[in-house]
């Protein structure tokens, strides 16, 4: 799907493409490839690379056009991986502005009305790719919002838990915040490759190369803190399990005890062996009697001893 915006006091769609507007390409089908491709004449290298979902975050220029691959956080339908990071290509030359994602995002179009509601201008090229890196931090610590909420959940499950579900669930979301650690931090070194081009250094708004690395570093050391704690929380509640585990086969252990207790004496009474009484008229309630107050003094040990 192909989408044009230009600019005016914010970014405004329009129906056909105009000069020096930002086109905005998610999930290409092979027209808008062609598109992207013949008309535009993108390198096909860069449209390659766009497409390769493990790409890291960098910049790279060839025949004067601009790449520059950033990963942004979207929420993923797969179970295993809830949450996940896919690259956001933008590629541009001259009056020409192409942003390239083959996996639905929420920030693309969250961005725009952000542009309409606060009118905000874009300058040049290089500033809408500082603004469009902002978004992606502030999305990166709305998704961890969320995945706390998954941590609490979990967690509250925990306490009495003795199975393996809501651990693997934890260890599914570790997995998404270390996956969030890394692109974090390739996103971060490209954010000082961009301010440190000479070329530009003298065109950037200084408030906003401010903005984009507070962001991008409270993003970083919220992610890295919810990962230690969620690793914390991980071994703690292994212990919890594996402890809960071991007071239940301690009471399962105590009961076949008490249990063996009467099992034992009917046995040796059960003999076809004389025996102390045999000829009591009373001897099956002597022995029951006995055996009953043997489970009933064992059974007040363990309690006594808290092992039941």
């Amino acid at each position: 799907m192909i989408l044009f915006y230009k600019n005016n006091n914010g970014l405004i769609q329009t129906e056909n493409r105009e000069e020096c507007c930002w086109i905005s390409v998610i999930t290409p089908t092979k027209s808008d490839e062609t598109f992207l491709l013949d008309d535009l004449q993108i390198p096909r290298a860069f449209y390659e690379d766009i497409e390769d979902i493990d790409e890291r975050p960098r910049i790279e220029i060839e025949n004067g056009w601009y790449l520059i691959i950033l990963r942004v956080p979207y929420k993923s339908n797969d179970p295993k991986l809830p949450f996940n990071t896919a690259p956001l290509g933008l590629v541009f030359k001259g009056d020409i502005f192409v942003s390239i994602c083959f996996h639905k995002v929420e920030l693309l179009p969250d961005f725009v009305i952000y542009t309409q509601r606060k009118k905000i201008t874009i300058q040049n090229h290089f500033d809408l790719v500082l603004k469009l890196l902002l978004s992606s931090s502030v999305w990166f610590l709305k998704y961890l919002k969320q995945i706390n909420r998954k941590i609490k959940l979990a967690e509250s499950n925990l306490e009495r838990s003795i199975k393996n579900e809501e651990l693997q669930t934890l260890f599914l979301i570790e997995k998404c915040l270390v996956f969030y650690i890394t692109s974090l931090k390739g996103n971060d070194i490209l954010f000082h490759r961009i301010r440190n081009i000479k070329n530009q250094k003298d065109n950037y708004d200084p408030e906003l190369l401010e903005d984009v690395e507070i962001e991008l570093r409270q993003a970083q050391e919220t992610t890295v803190i919810s990962s230690d704690i969620l690793s914390g929380m991980m071994d703690a509640y292994a212990s919890v399990i594996s402890n809960n585990l071991n007071i239940i086969m301690k009471r399962l252990t105590s009961i076949s005890i008490i249990l063996m207790i009467p099992t034992l004496i009917a046995s040796l009474y059960g003999m076809n062996v004389p025996n102390t009484f045999q000829n009591t008229p009373m001897g099956f309630w002597i022995v029951l009697f006995i055996s009953f107050l043997m489970s009933i003094f064992i059974a007040l040990l363990f309690r006594r001893k808290n092992w039941f």
